[in-house]
């Protein structure tokens, strides 16, 4: 009778429904699914009678027997040795008098796939959903898993529901995110061993519920209760139960609630959720998950056509810590998709939801190649400024590589000024048409007089530009140049954000 209680109670607080104290794995564990492959070692856990000795077999192109573990308040946990990638295989937990096997068991990479509604955004929903979704029957090695909604005020030991088990495709693919799928097709592709995708997101939600009260203290967000956005309930509920999981990293798409949301705040809540996810899946894994798993990032794509809010622009240089780019110094391992050259307007779920998912995951596949694989060669970043030389009649810019320049008259602007003060939305911006192009550079015209020269901005706009069809491109015309803003002037009053602001900024250089 005692151990039927403390199985009960086990079973509410970690709000397991319709459980016994029989030997089963959890929730986010079943046929189909992938386990990390090696040189990291794949955990398991589940739930069993009180004191027993649970020992675990894995059977298929190799062989492995554990040893027994005893299941403890209710819950057991073994890790295996490591496999290399393929399948399938049968995993097998056994009791004296009972077991619980998953089969058709594969080891690759898992990939968790975060966010709002764009990472949410359904694969029938996209451009050529059916051209993609009869495609998918091709890629049986590319394996998916999703999360339900749900939401706690507690960090929970497990997912209080599974919404789409692990399954082969084109098995309910139709629900699946687009962005996470197209990665890891994209990725499959290159690797050509199996992928785990396992989605967890919630559209309009700000990173603040994503995040533990860890991360939140370090920007000083406080609690709050605001029904569904309350701080904490969906890493609490979608992302805590995940942490014993084996993963290789993560993708992101998510920023637009956070345009009206703490949006001063998100160069400092954005890098610190990465950085406590990544202590969070290390610990958690007992080390298995690297404390500095590679994170992959969707900027902004647009919203509003003709918009004069600076809420997108804003967002867009906070998602990369106020560098412009990424890998940065402030957060490292990390690559960054581009998206504001593909606008929706005819879009049928709103402009905020392009439907070319394809370039969006296109684009993380190469940040993922070159920065969590180590790929030599590879291209993932779009051009960024290196100088900035400042005449009375013209401005020129020198990019870290070979650029593709198209004419713009407003893209670039400048801004006139005369105090030594950064500029922000209020101050004199002047458009800055470009007048001519090098291989490395643009040419652009100068408005201002030459003492008035304070800042210059790319593509600070919510919708910067047509489908594809920004002024700056790298030379293949695959990546596009991040929107930036550089202030000749730092901010006045903190030495040490003086520092930081001198040491991210291109220096201006005058003639």
């Amino acid at each position: 009778m005692a151990t039927i209680t403390l199985c009960v109670a086990f079973i509410l607080v970690a709000s397991i429904h319709d459980s016994d104290c029989d030997l089963r794995f959890a929730s986010y564990y079943g046929d189909h699914m992938v386990l990390q492959k090696s040189p990291e070692r794949a955990v398991l856990w589940g739930y069993g009678p009180e004191g027993a000795l649970v020992t675990l077999y894995l059977s298929g192109p190799i062989k492995q027997k554990t040893s027994p573990v005893t299941v403890k308040k209710g819950m057991w946990r073994v890790t295996l040795d490591p496999v290399e990638a393929g399948g399938p295989y049968n995993v097998t937990a056994a009791v004296h008098n009972s077991t619980a096997t998953l089969t058709d068991v594969l080891f690759g990479d898992i990939w968790l796939c975060g966010g709002q509604s764009n990472m949410w955004f359904q694969t029938s929903q996209i451009f050529n959903a059916s051209e993609e979704l009869n495609l998918a029957a091709k890629f049986p090695h590319v394996r998916t898993f999703m999360a339900s909604l749900k939401m706690s005020e507690t960090e929970l030991t497990d997912l209080i529901e599974v919404e789409l088990p692990w399954s082969v495709p084109p098995a309910n693919l139709t629900e699946f995110s687009a962005v996470c799928w197209l990665f890891g097709r994209y990725l499959y592709k290159t690797l050509q061993y199996p992928i785990g995708l396992v989605e967890s997101c919630w559209g309009g939600t700000p990173v603040e519920v994503w995040s533990s009260t860890r991360a939140l203290q370090q920007c000083g967000l406080e609690q709050t209760n605001t029904g569904p956005k309350d701080n904490s309930v969906l890493w609490n509920a979608m992302i805590h139960p995940l942490l014993n999981m084996t993963i290789k990293g993560a993708i992101w798409y998510q920023g637009e609630a956070n345009a009206i949301y703490h949006q001063e705040k998100y160069s400092c809540s954005f890098p610190a959720m990465i950085d406590d996810w990544r202590m969070a899946f290390h610990q958690g894994s007992g080390g298995q998950t690297a404390h500095d798993f590679p994170f992959g990032f969707v900027q902004l794509s647009t919203n509003e056509k003709g918009s004069t809010s600076d809420a997108f622009p804003n967002i867009r240089w906070h998602q990369t810590a106020d560098y412009g780019f990424a890998p940065n110094a402030r957060m490292q391992k990390t690559f960054m998709a581009v998206a504001l050259d593909l606008p929706d307007a005819a879009s049928p779920l709103g402009t905020i939801h392009p439907r070319d998912k394809q370039d969006v995951a296109y684009r993380l596949t190469l940040g993922a190649r070159a920065v969590a694989y180590n790929e030599k060669d590879v291209s993932f970043l779009g051009p960024f400024p290196d100088t900035i030389l400042v005449t009375q009649i013209y401005v020129n810019l020198t990019y870290d590589q070979k650029v593709s320049v198209t004419p713009s008259k407003d893209t670039f602007e400048i801004c006139c000024s005369e105090t030594r003060n950064p500029c922000g939305p209020k101050s004199r911006w002047v458009p800055a048409p470009i007048m001519q192009q090098g291989p490395t550079s643009v040419q652009l015209s100068n408005l201002c007089a030459l003492s008035e020269v304070a800042a210059l901005r790319y593509a600070w706009r919510d919708w910067p530009c047509e489908f594809k069809a920004c002024p700056i491109y790298s030379s293949s015309r695959i990546l596009p140049a991040p929107p930036f803003i550089i202030n000749r002037y730092p901010a006045k009053g903190n030495q040490e954000l003086q520092e930081d602001n001198v040491m991210k900024n291109v220096p201006f250089l005058f003639l």
